[in-house]
Order: C-alpha cells, then sequence, then structure tokens
C-alpha cells in the first residue's frame, strides 16, 4: 500500500478532532469526506476505515508512541508510524526520517500480554466489565467489540420480499446474503455505500443490525394493535413494528428530540409506513393514556457498550458518573413509562448495553418496585458480539 499525503493530512486533522476535541467520530468522518470531491471510494474508504482503526486501538497505540493527550501534529505521527508499522505499511520519505520498527514490535508484543491495553479500554471500564461479567466473558466479548461490524439490512416486507430485495441489491453491485433465524435480514458480502441503491431510495430496506431487528419481535405487535414506542429516537424499532403489524392499527412514537421524531417521518414516508404518530414525551399524556397500550416498548437510553464496534469512540467518552446516571434514568423510564400498558398487555424493556447493572438488574429491581408489582417476566434474552453482531438485551413482561 502506498501512501497519499492529503489523506493522511485528513486522517490527521480527524484523529485531532476525535481525541482532542472531543467530536464523534462518525461526524468527524462523514465531514472529511466531504472534503474532496475528486477522492474515489478507495480513498474515503481508507480515511474512515484507518480513523476507526485508530480510535479502536487509540490507549494501545499511544502507549507504543509513547504520547499522550493533547496531541499535536507531530506526536500524532509517531501514533500514525505504529499503525503502520504493525500492518507492514512502509512509511514514505516524506513522513519521518526513521522509525524505530524493532521497539514498536517489541512493545506491541509486551503490551498484547494485558487485555487493558490489547483492546484498548480504560482502567475503569475493564475493572468493571470483569466485576459485572467475569474474566472469561469480559474478555470473550470486549474481543468482540473490537472487530468491523458487518453491514446488515432489514427487508421493507410492506414493499418486497427478502428473495427479490436479495436479487435487486446483487444486479446493483451489492451481494449478501441471508441470515439463518433473523427472518428480514441480510448482510452484504462487503462493506459498501448502499444509500447510493435504487433499493434504498424505493424504500426496499433500513441499515439495521441484525441483533436490534430482535427487539420488535420480542413485541409481539399484532395488525390493529396500539403500541408505543417510548424511545423511539429516529425510528429503525418503529418501522420494524409496522412492518410486523401490516401498517394496521397505531404506533405512537415518543422522544425527547423532536428532530429525531422529524427524521422518523421522513423515513415513515420512504418506507411506505403510515401507521406512526409521533410525539414529543409530555407527561400529561402520558397519564392520559395510562393503561390504554397493548404493547410498549422502551428501547430505553445506556451505556451503548454492546456497538463499540459501531461507535468505538464511545469507550472513551463514557464515564463512571455517567454510568450512574444512566441507570437511574433506565429505572425512571421503566416506572413511568410501564404505566401505559393495559391488563393482559406486554412490556418490552431493551438495551444495546451487555452489562447486567442495566439490564437484568434494571429488571428485577422494577418488578420490585411499586409500579412493577402488577407485572411478571415472561423471558429475557441476551445477545453478545461474540455471536457475530451487536451486544443487546431484552426483556418480556405481562401486566397481569
Amino acid at each position: 500500500m502506498k501512501l497519499h499525503r492529503n489523506l493522511v493530512d485528513a486522517v490527521t486533522d480527524g484523529f485531532l478532532q476525535i481525541t482532542n476535541d472531543g467530536l464523534y467520530a462518525d461526524k468527524v468522518i462523514e465531514r472529511l469526506l466531504k472534503r474532496n470531491k475528486r477522492w474515489g471510494s478507495k480513498d474515503r474508504a481508507f480515511i474512515a476505515e484507518t480513523l476507526y482503526e485508530l480510535v479502536r486501538y487509540k490507549r494501545l497505540y499511544m502507549e507504543i508512541a509513547q504520547v499522550s493527550a493533547p496531541l499535536t501534529v507531530v506526536s500524532f505521527r509517531r501514533v500514525f508510524a505504529v499503525w503502520a508499522v504493525l500492518r507492514g505499511i512502509p512509511l514514505p520519505d516524506w513522513y519521518f526520517e526513521e522509525t524505530p520498527e524493532r521497539r514498536i514490535k517489541g512493545r506491541f508484543a509486551e503490551l498484547s500480554q494485558v487485555r487493558k491495553y490489547r483492546e484498548s479500554v480504560p482502567d475503569w471500564l475493564d475493572a468493571l466489565g470483569v466485576s459485572e461479567l467475569g474474566e472469561a466473558v469480559w474478555t470473550r466479548e470486549l474481543h468482540a467489540l473490537n472487530q468491523v461490524a458487518p453491514v446488515a439490512l432489514r427487508v421493507n416486507t410492506l414493499k418486497v420480499s427478502r428473495e427479490a430485495l436479495q436479487e435487486a441489491l446483487t444486479g446493483e453491485g451489492y451481494p449478501c446474503s441471508v441470515v439463518e433465524g433473523s427472518p428480514d435480514a441480510l448482510v452484504l458480502a462487503s462493506r459498501a455505500n448502499v444509500f447510493l441503491s435504487e433499493a434504498y431510495k424505493q424504500g426496499w430496506f433500513e441499515v439495521q443490525d441484525v441483533s436490534s431487528q430482535q427487539v420488535a419481535p420480542m413485541v409481539e405487535a399484532r395488525a390493529g394493535m396500539k403500541v408505543a414506542d417510548c424511545c423511539a429516537g429516529a425510528g429503525g424499532k418503529t418501522l420494524h413494528l409496522a412492518m410486523q403489524m401490516q401498517n394496521k392499527g397505531k404506533i405512537v412514537a415518543m422522544d425527547i428530540y423532536p428532530q429525531k421524531l422529524q427524521e422518523l417521518s421522513r423515513r415513515a414516508k420512504r418506507n411506505g409506513v403510515f401507521n406512526i404518530e409521533t410525539r414529543e414525551i409530555d407527561t400529561k399524556y402520558l397519564k392520559r393514556q395510562a393503561g390504554t397500550f397493548d404493547r410498549v416498548l422502551i428501547d430505553a437510553p445506556c451505556s451503548g457498550l454492546g456497538v463499540l464496534r459501531r461507535n468505538p469512540d464511545a469507550k472513551w467518552k463514557l464515564t463512571e458518573a455517567f454510568l450512574d446516571e444512566v441507570r437511574t434514568t433506565q429505572q425512571a423510564i421503566l416506572r413511568q413509562y410501564s404505566s401505559l400498558t393495559k391488563a393482559g398487555g406486554k412490556l418490552v424493556y431493551a438495551t444495546c448495553s451487555i452489562l447486567p447493572s442495566e439490564n437484568q438488574r434494571q429488571v428485577q429491581a422494577f418488578l420490585e418496585s411499586e409500579a412493577g408489582k402488577g407485572f411478571q417476566l415472561v423471558k429475557e434474552q441476551t445477545l453478545w458480539a461474540s455471536e457475530g453482531y451487536d451486544g443487546f438485551y431484552m426483556a418480556q413482561m405481562n401486566k397481569k
């Protein structure tokens, strides 16, 4: 591989923004890729993939390079040199006069024996993972969460069958395969910008991880029901629910962020979905609608530890204080929104975390609370990143 100065400069600029300024990696990369319209697909892939890799293993590379934040252009060049040496990529003359390759490889071999360096996580997070999951499970999951995530699609069966979508995408140059045990899922053979496909423009699919696609089926929503999606966001699971309900009945999609609900409305239009009502969170509405919903989904805010493969910078933004705060929020949301469930209805709690303190323990605390005494746990499931897709948790409860 030959390194080009303008691409390395873009990676340098991006990493400094992410590390020094605390900006989100996906947003930084999005802006970088708009910088030069002459960059081809390989150039763009190099920038995005290299930046994600550097962020994913930031602690390891910085430790080997013997630099610390805040970084300068010069100190980042040492980090980039580590990345290049470990991948056998020769550094050009314009980059460094000399690179200590033997020292880099030796230090890598040494640090790779220590999990917090090898998998590149903060000390406190490594300790937390061990305390909640145990050494073996945490080691396994942390390694899996550092792998590049596959691109999974969810077919919109309101418009097309999975087989027809697979054929159409393959014909457009996006070969993909079905996922056994997940009837609406396809996985791309290689990473590609499927948003440019005609099939996407026609609303035939959404990009959604296979694990995320398991949440809507847990709700068991049926045509004609009244369903609440209480933390809907931009609506990936909301649209899946609408598809399962065959566009019949009513879904009330709620969130505290109006811009996310606006995005959901745009996506619903492209998907041909018209049984969704979007609504900003309103306590008066919650009181009026208490006990009137057949199904209630709480896709709760969480640490996001189960989706680190997609958001590797999240592990550097997480703090113990934030985790304490989010656990408090989860319990409050469970107790507040559970009131929407009618007698005989179902309540589903889900997170994209793998920590029991955000999952099983939250459900147990809710069931033991005053608000949860009318509910009974029916089933729960943890989806592990080591199984190939994102880490998720979901629990279904019946209201007696």
